[in-house]
């Protein structure tokens, strides 16, 4: 199997950027499975299991994809953060055919320009490496990635009494563009396109509910969970599939406590391009910065920030 035809089902099934956590006013933003979030933060997300099968082509047959994934991401000021990733793949194809191993190591920084906790907003800048050359042959291009994108989350929390219930809802969302090294695909002589990265997410908290709204007598775990809808997206700006939008739908929930974080998550295809029948996403997520403060939120230019989570 050609490691190329994979390409999109990797930008859909797992992303291997760093995601953040964090707090706004009274909001706390969890970290997304698939749409990376514009918190700088000190956390690391232990494993990311997900499965997607592919559709198959006039080429190669219908594969199923299973990534695991881990990434830590370490702020080295109030605003500034830096981040890599790695995920080993595997592939199976319904004609017995597999191939697996490490994709690129993926770093990233990040920096948080705006936050306002009166409107519980933040945005943020962050840059990706894709590392090309540092998988396997099999499964990672030889050349690089680099893009960059504008991240912001905005909870609801001050919409008007009226719209109470409301509230407890927050969006996150990005937009950047992947650029490549290389113009051209080596091996088939293909365009090697440069990718609109999009998405959103729609989250609705049931702790915000409880704290902020009205407390309805949820018990634990209930009351720290967070039902999140993710729309993760890829649209070609050039090549063969130009314009051709890919993506999935990842109904899910996340439960977060004080310093873990455990979410699963649906994946739907938007259309026949992006996936056959339904995947499936989950992760087992570490706020260091709230498990030893001390030592992971140590940076050399701020001294010691502290947890995340107030106690």
């Amino acid at each position: 199997m050609g490691k190329r035809i994979y390409g999109l089902v990797g930008l859909l099934l797992l992303s291997t950027n760093a995601f953040a956590h964090g707090v706004v006013g009274d909001r706390f933003f969890p970290a997304t499975l698939m749409i990376d979030d514009p918190f700088v933060a000190d956390e690391m997300s232990l494993i990311t299991v997900g499965t997607l099968k592919a559709p198959a082509t006039d080429t190669t047959p219908a594969t199923r994809e299973t990534d695991y994934g881990m990434d830590i991401s370490k702020r080295i000021g109030r605003n500034w953060g830096i981040g890599a990733a790695a995920a080993y793949k595997d592939f199976k194809g319904e004609d017995g055919s597999s191939s697996e191993g490490f994709d690129n190591v993926d770093t990233n920084v990040q920096y948080q320009f705006f936050k306002n906790p009166d409107h519980e907003t933040v945005s943020s800048l962050k840059l990706d490496w894709e590392m090309g050359g540092t998988g396997n042959v099999l499964i990672a291009d030889k050349f690089s990635r680099f893009t960059p994108s504008l991240l912001f989350g905005k909870g609801l929390g001050d919409l008007p009494d009226g719209m109470k219930y409301l509230k407890p809802l927050a969006l996150t969302g990005v937009f950047g563009t992947s650029f490549p090294t290389h113009n051209l695909d080596e091996d088939s002589g293909n365009t090697i396109p440069k990718n609109a990265i999009w998405g959103f997410t729609v989250q609705y908290s049931l702790q915000y509910l409880q704290s902020n709204v009205k407390d309805i007598g949820l018990p634990r775990p209930f009351s720290r969970m967070i039902p999140v809808v993710e729309f993760p997206m890829t649209t070609p700006w050039n090549g063969d599939s130009k314009g051709q939008t890919t993506g999935t739908a990842n109904p899910g929930v996340i439960w977060f406590g004080r310093y873990i974080q455990l979410a699963l998550e649906a994946q739907l295809p938007i259309n026949t391009a992006s996936g056959k029948g339904v995947g499936a996403i989950g992760q087992i997520h570490l706020y260091l910065d709230d498990i030893a403060p001390k030592i992971f939120t140590w940076t050399p230019f701020s001294g010691v920030l502290g947890p995340t989570q107030p106690k």
